[in-house]
Order: C-alpha cells, then structure tokens, then sequence
C-alpha cells in the first residue's frame, strides 16, 4: 500500500513547479519530499541529494576560528591562494596520491562546482578548434548545466558497455574528430559509485595526450574506495588516476565530503605543472595577458567567479590537509560511515526484488559507499523514481545523469539508525504491490 496518494504527490508536484518528476533534478525531487514530509508528517528515506552526513571536521572549524581571531577577516584573498594551503595541496597529492604538483599550480576555488566552471571556460578557450567537452557517464548533472550557462557544446556516453579495453576505442572515436577540449568524470563515480580501474586511466591518459585533450578529474570522493586501504600517506596502495599517464590533467579536490566541510565551499584545482606553464595564443588575445594556462585560469577567468576563495576557510582546509598527510586525521575511517549505510540499504533493496544497475567494475564488484544504483524489474527509470516518492522514498533518474540504464541513484548520507526498519518495511511493501502487477 502506498504511503502517499496519487492526488497527494499530484499536489506536491504542482505546488513546487516541478514539471516531470520522472526527470526532476536533485533540488526539485528535494522539493517534492519535504513538501510531503511537512504537509503529513511522516519521514521520508531522503536519497536525493549527496549532502554530508557527517560533523564538519573539528580540525578545520579550529583553524578556521584561528584565521579569523588573527584579523585576516578585514583583507581580500589573493586569487592564487594562501601560502599555507597550496603548501599543503602539493603535499597531499604527493602523500595520497603519489604524484609530483608545485604548490603555484594548487589554486583553491569556492567548491568544486566552481572549479570546474572555470576549468570548462579555459579549457574550450584555448585552442579554437577544441570546443566541446566529453562526459563518461553517467556523471554529476551540475556539470551540463554549467555548460548551457556557458554556450558549450557536449558529448557524452554511457561508460557501461565500455569497460577495460573497450573504452579505448570509444574514446578513439571521441577525441579523433578533433574538437573535445576536455573529458570529465568522477572517480569514484557519482551516481554508480563504480571505480576507473588502473588499465581505463591508461587508456584515458594515454588519449588524453596523443589528442591534446586535458582530462578533468573530479575526486570529490577522494580515497572513498573502500576496497582498498587508501589511509596511508606516503604509502602504497594510492588512490588512482589518470595523472600518472599523462600531463594534460586538472585535479579537483574538494573539502565537502572527505572533511564533511561542505558548507565552507572549498576544493582545489591541481593543475599539472607543464599544463600550468603552457601558453596559449588564444587565451593571450581574449584576455590581453601572457596566455599561460595557469595564470589566465587564476587571473583572469576563476578570480571573475570567485573574486578569491574565503581566506578563513583556506586556513581550515590547509590544516586538515596537513594533518592528513602527518597521519593525525584519517579522513579516510572517518568516511567508512557511508559503507557501512550503503551495505545495509543494499541488503534491504536486493532482499526486496531490487538489482544493482552498476554492479561491477572491471575485475571485481563496486564498493560500498556514497551512492549506488539501483533498478526493479519491468521498470524504467522514470517509473521507478515516481513510484518510489508513494513509498516515501526520494532519489534521481539516472537517465539525468547520463546513463542509458534503467534505474535510480541512491544515495546514504542521510541515512539513520532509525530509519532501517522503516526502508524494510516500505520496500516490503512496495515489492508485495508491484509483484502483483
């Protein structure tokens, strides 16, 4: 039996403007629930938005509260960043990820969401021939948005049948028209939670520099494959990617998820060092200056967005950063909470006719973490997210973020001890009612 009615969700719909809700994005899905939630009172399973569950790191706020105690509040902060914090960027990458970027080339910005607006902008500016950016799907929806803000044109494709070797000639067919300035993914991935394994970063590495193609790496979920033990700095496994194959790359590191710092809205663009030094005749003649990579993306596109990331905030993160690499913060056994809620709400799903969309990657079964995917026999994906809203559950379509397959994603951050029983129970429910169909 349904939890809320037909008329009731019509209603919900028509209130907040939400015109499909089989394609809502994540905000008006938020929208929906919370509409229901208020209007009869009874909690909702909310896996919509990724939204931290987690308390802020006490190291950051600490500094933070040290930085504004210091008077720094009353002065603008320098576009390239504090010293401090791209001291410690450099070092992080070096301690977990094993590869070598020069302090100048870590420039903070206001979130990851930020940094990637303005790596799209200097990416697809600097050679007028390169105009387009490539998503492997399925991604982060913001990203495309970002792009019709900015007049860019995409392709993009569903990473599923393309896996190991396959993607390599994918890829080849992408990058060989000669007009993708970028390519753009989420490792691991949001929504499937799957992982680029080390033998597809090859691929795309590899690519990546026989096309002159720079290759946009969001690690907003940094070190959060669970399957390995990634807590070590300076210390073998490290976390994967595309780096060590090529040197057309920008990493974003945001503070969101692995510090739970996601109301400060910090994160780092990594640029490779012979990316930074790079000049550009286009970007030199749009903007009058050098045509450096890097300092144009400092200068003269991300400081139009940002004017300068919160100076207070570069102090927190550089603190965490920094103890992140002397080993007195584990971010990473902080972050093992969302396993352990995605393993328990598996179980739930698959014990209740559900499947899991994106079971696999590579060589073994995707981990445990932030989000998953999940599907139900007999239905699409716009089915399956208007369904699960009469039950009192909310998640997306993973149609919005790309994929060509037929399911939803889950997300765990709000997960609570509380509400096991009742995803049990609801999902009991909506399995009895629609094996009846």
């Amino acid at each position: 039996m349904k939890i809320f009615s037909d008329a009731l969700v019509e209603e919900a719909t028509r209130v907040n403007h939400v015109a499909d809700l089989s394609h809502a994005t994540i905000g008006e899905t938020l929208l929906v629930a919370q509409y229901l939630e208020q209007k009869t009172g009874i909690p909702f399973i909310r896996m919509d938005q990724g939204s931290p569950g987690l308390p802020a790191n006490r190291y950051g706020i600490e500094a933070e509260k040290r930085a504004l105690d210091s008077g720094i509040g009353s002065q603008y902060p320098a576009a390239a960043g504090v010293p401090e914090l791209k001291l410690a960027a450099s070092e992080f990458v070096k301690a977990f990820i094993d590869v070598e970027v020069s302090p100048r080339a870590c420039i903070p910005t206001v979130g990851s969401v930020a940094g990637s607006f303005g790596s799209f902008i200097a990416c697809c500016q600097r050679d007028p021939s390169k105009d387009k950016v490539l998503f492997i799907d399925p991604g982060f929806p913001i990203q495309k948005s970002q792009l019709r803000v900015l007049g860019i044109e995409w392709r993009e494709f569903d990473i599923f049948p393309y896996r190991g070797e396959p993607l390599r000639a994918r890829l080849e067919e992408e990058f060989g028209r000669g007009d993708i300035a970028a390519v753009i993914y989420s490792n691991p991935n949001n929504p499937a939670w799957i992982s680029l394994e080390e033998e597809e970063l090859a691929i795309i590495g590899e690519l990546a520099t026989k096309y002159d193609v720079i290759v946009l790496e969001d690690l907003a979920y940094f070190a959060m494959d669970n399957r390995r033990d990634l807590s070590h700095p300076y210390e073998a496994p490290f976390v994967r990617t595309a780096a060590r194959y090529t040197d057309n790359y920008i990493l974003m590191l945001s503070s969101s998820k692995i510090f739970s710092y996601a109301g400060q809205r910090m994160a780092l663009v990594c640029i490779s060092d012979r990316l930074y030094d790079r000049h550009f005749p286009a970007l030199a003649e749009r903007y009058h200056d050098s045509g450096v990579f890097g300092p144009t993306f400092t200068a003269s596109i991300q400081y139009m967005i940002t004017s300068g990331a919160t100076a207070t905030t570069q102090y927190g993160y550089a603190e965490m950063l920094r103890l992140s690499c002397e080993g007195k913060i584990n971010f990473v056994e902080d972050t093992k909470e969302y396993a352990v809620r995605a393993r328990r709400m598996k179980d739930i799903f698959l014990a209740n006719g559900f499947t899991i969309t994106y079971p696999r990657d590579v060589n073994e079964e995707i981990g445990d973490g932030f989000f998953f995917s999940l599907s139900y026999p007999g239905m699409s994906g716009s089915e399956l997210v208007r369904e699960l809203i009469h039950y009192g559950v909310s998640s997306i379509n993973l149609d919005t973020t790309g994929s060509l397959q037929a399911g939803v994603r889950a997300c765990t951050s709000r997960m609570r001890e509380e509400l096991y029983p009742v995803l049990d129970e609801r999902m009991r429910m909506f399995n009895e009612d629609h094996l009846r169909r």
